[in-house]
Formats: structure tokens, C-alpha cells, sequence
């Protein structure tokens, strides 16, 4: 009898427990559960940029989720795109000063649940989360000299921003490790050095001083950060900040690197080289290293052309690569496996820059 009683109860409390995870723990609901999201800067006179959407069983897309989900459009360029919990959070550039915004939407619905204008947010460039707050990059309302730059910390829980921390040159991208924002300036800044946020205190710390303008990659497998500086790649340890490696990408004197991102088990980089020839036409392929390399081998690349954006999908491994015509008509997400073989294509919208993975 105990042991009837003690295997019923035992069930029951199994039962319950069960019925308690899946009640604290529901499935997300909405149309954009999981899949492939497309930032298209589009046409940035005509601030037509859009995120696409679709399955990754699938290869064709919506063209603008937002504007389903809504019934109007971003009304700007997209220039990133990321989310966390139910939260997502877009990026607008609008041509027009005074009109560029964070746009917060509900993450599997897309559904607009508010924004942040100007003057908080001045030519928004890349969004990172680090717990319950954004940091934005904003190049400021000085774009010409990059003089005003700074980086917005955005509360995510009241939606509004809290601070600005100055980061002159044209903060662009970023890359959060060890309680740590690094922060990159633009190609066109004066500054050759990567800035440090401490996102514990919101406050700047001494920078780490680079060969060319910094652009922060991400932490790999073994918990480095990767820097692209110039036609130099750093990799820097995130407790001491002191660089431990420097390898060199042959550009051979007019092309530029860019579009670096990991592989899905983060020990290797894929990145594109490109310029162009005399007639104006983009020359160039996509390369792969490994994190272990002594040297970047440039011989032969691992896809034969170069690509608007680039991103590997951390679930499946698949290389992303944006295809953008022209700034007037749609683009493509192409996609190639890792050892560079075509997989397919899927028409999104114009300029598709970088994805996200959901």
C-alpha cells in the first residue's frame, strides 16, 4: 500500500512538475518563430529598406515583415538588426536628419511596440544586447568628420536611454565579451584604435591602439577576440586586452577586407575581399581561415566573387551571402555550404547587408 501510494504520489509530482515547466515555459506564437531574417539597407535617397523573412526550408521570402505585420513600412534604411526574449530591436537610417530611430517590435509577431528618434538616436550603425540593455553605435549628426560619435545605452525595460557615451571616429561595430563592449570605428574615422566600454559602470576605458581602423569581429571558441585592422587581423585576449597574434590579408594594394563572421562552431573566419577595376566593376572572392592559422592563405578563394553582406547560420552551419544588383531593384540571400558548394538562392530586397537567426 505505501508503495502504491509513494509511486501515485510520485507520478502526481511528475505530472505536476511537467505541467509547471511547460506553463512557465511556453512555445513563442507568432508568424516569425524560427527562421531567417534579411536586413536590406535599400535605397538610402529613397528610405526604402526592409527586413525579409523566411523558413530555412524554404526559398522564397517575405519582403517586408514589418510592413505585413504593421500595414507601413520602416520608412528608412536598415542598418541592423537583433533581438532577445521577446524583444526585437531595428535600426532606420533615414535620409532626413532628425528621422532616424530604434524601432522595437515584438519579436515573433513584429508587431511595433514603440520607438526612439532623434536626438537620442543620430545615424544608428549596429545594436548589441548585453542583459537588459542595447548599445546602439550612432555616428552622431557631424557625419562628414565623425566628430560626435557616441554610443546610446538604451534601458530595454522602459525603452528609453539612459546614456551616452562618446566615442568620436565613427563607432560602427560591435562586440560584447567579459563584461566588455568593444567598440570599432569606421573605415572613414581618424582614430586607429578600438574604444572599451565597461557595460557594468556605462563608462569608456583606456582603448587598445591598432594599425588601421578597427573593426571588431566577435569572441571565438577559445574566447579570443578577432579585430580586423587594415589588412591586418588581431586577435586580443579579452582579460588582459593585450594582442597575442597579428596576421596579415594580402590585399595586394586595392582591395579591401570586410563582411568577417564566424563559423557556426566559431574556430574558423569567412570573410571578402573586393575593389574595384578601372571600369567601375567590383573584383574579388570570399576567404576562409582558421582561428589556429599562423597566415591567411589568399591563393585561392573559397567562393570566386565577393559579396554585399556575409553571415553563417550558428544552427545549420550554412554560409549566407547578400547579392545586391543595384540599389534599385531586389537582391538575393545566397547560400553555399561551408566548403564554398552552392546550396540555392532566395529573392529578398534591396541591398540585403546581414542576417539574423532565429
Amino acid at each position: 500500500m505505501k508503495r502504491q501510494l509513494a509511486s501515485s504520489l510520485a507520478v502526481v509530482f511528475s505530472t505536476l512538475a511537467v505541467w509547471s515547466c511547460n506553463q512557465s515555459d511556453p512555445a513563442p506564437k507568432g508568424d516569425y518563430v524560427s527562421g531567417v531574417f534579411v536586413m536590406n539597407e535599400g535605397n538610402f535617397s529613397q528610405n526604402n529598406g526592409a527586413i525579409s523573412y523566411f523558413a530555412r526550408e524554404n526559398n522564397t521570402a517575405t519582403a517586408d515583415v514589418f510592413a505585413v505585420a504593421n500595414g507601413t513600412a520602416l520608412k528608412g534604411g536598415v542598418q541592423d538588426y537583433t533581438a532577445s526574449e521577446e524583444q526585437g530591436i531595428i535600426l532606420v537610417d533615414n535620409m532626413s536628419a532628425g528621422q532616424d530611430k530604434v524601432q522595437f517590435v515584438q519579436r515573433y509577431t513584429f508587431k511595433d511596440e514603440g520607438t526612439i528618434g532623434a536626438p537620442d538616436i543620430e545615424n544608428p550603425r549596429e545594436v548589441v544586447i548585453a542583459g537588459r540593455k542595447a548599445y546602439v553605435s550612432c555616428w552622431g549628426t557631424d557625419v562628414g568628420k565623425y566628430s560626435t560619435g557616441y554610443i546610446a545605452v538604451i534601458d530595454l525595460t522602459t525603452k528609453k536611454v539612459t546614456k551616452k557615451i562618446n566615442i568620436a571616429d565613427g563607432p560602427e561595430n560591435l562586440a560584447y565579451a567579459n563584461g566588455k563592449l568593444y567598440v570599432g570605428t569606421t573605415q572613414w574615422g581618424a582614430g586607429n584604435k578600438l574604444a572599451i566600454i565597461n557595460t557594468a559602470s556605462d563608462e569608456a576605458t583606456s582603448p587598445i591602439a591598432t594599425s588601421g581602423a578597427a573593426n571588431p569581429v566577435g569572441v571565438d571558441a577559445n574566447g579570443k577576440l578577432w579585430v580586423n585592422a587594415g589588412d591586418k587581423m588581431l586577435r586580443i585576449n579579452t582579460e588582459t586586452n593585450v594582442t597575442e597574434a597579428t596576421l596579415t590579408i594580402a590585399t595586394g594594394g586595392t582591395k579591401t577586407p570586410g563582411n568577417f563572421t564566424f563559423s557556426n562552431d566559431l574556430k574558423s573566419i569567412f570573410f571578402v575581399l573586393s575593389g574595384y577595376d578601372n571600369a567601375g566593376k567590383e573584383q574579388g572572392g570570399t576567404y576562409k581561415f582558421s582561428i589556429t592559422d599562423t597566415q591567411i592563405a589568399m591563393v585561392t578563394p573559397l567562393i570566386p566573387r565577393p559579396f554585399y553582406g556575409l553571415a553563417v547560420d550558428p544552427s545549420q552551419g550554412l554560409l549566407y551571402a547578400g547579392v545586391s544588383p543595384s540599389y534599385t531593384q531586389a537582391g538575393y540571400a545566397v547560400r553555399y555550404r561551408a566548403d564554398g558548394s552552392l546550396v540555392d538562392s532566395v529573392k529578398v530586397g534591396i541591398a540585403p547587408a546581414g542576417f539574423f537567426f532565429q
